[in-house]
């Protein structure tokens, strides 16, 4: 049976877990994740795991923070005066806001504190700083 390599478009069905057995991500009660593998489409760890999966296959990976989302950065949460922060947005703890970045680029930022004076902004991926667990099953190869 031939195994899944670069270049191969490929369907997976996944779950993904934490450390605590949480899941946060599944694609079992939708269609399955299709990408080319070596394309950069999924993270590097997730990329790596299905490479060589033979069709039907499943199995169980841990993929850690490094070859997931990274690691976390302080630098990446940052404190806006509440007199610099737009004022037709309420911001509430947990809320998600879209910023430009350099070039115009969307940033997507997590509200995470509010004082009086600043309301700080975390832009770091949620799950970096994580390992993250996968229940991986290949589908399709093409």
């Amino acid at each position: 049976m031939a195994a899944a390599k670069k270049g191969d478009c490929v369907k997976v069905h996944y779950t993904g877990t934490l450390e605590d057995g949480s899941t946060f991500d599944s694609s079992r009660s939708v269609e399955p994740l299709e990408f080319t593998l070596g394309s950069g489409q999924v993270i590097a760890g997730f990329d790596e795991a299905v490479t060589g999966m033979e069709l039907g296959e499943r199995k169980n990976v841990m993929i850690p923070a490094d070859k997931a989302y990274g690691q976390r950065h302080e630098e990446m949460v940052i404190n806006v005066p509440r007199s610099q922060f737009p004022t037709h947005i309420v911001p509430e703890i947990g809320q998600q806001i879209q910023l430009s970045g350099p070039n115009n680029q969307p940033i997507l930022v997590k509200v995470t504190d509010i004082s009086a004076d600043s309301v700080q902004l975390d832009a770091n991926p949620p799950l970096a700083g994580r390992d993250l667990s996968f229940d991986l099953e290949l589908i399709s190869i093409a």
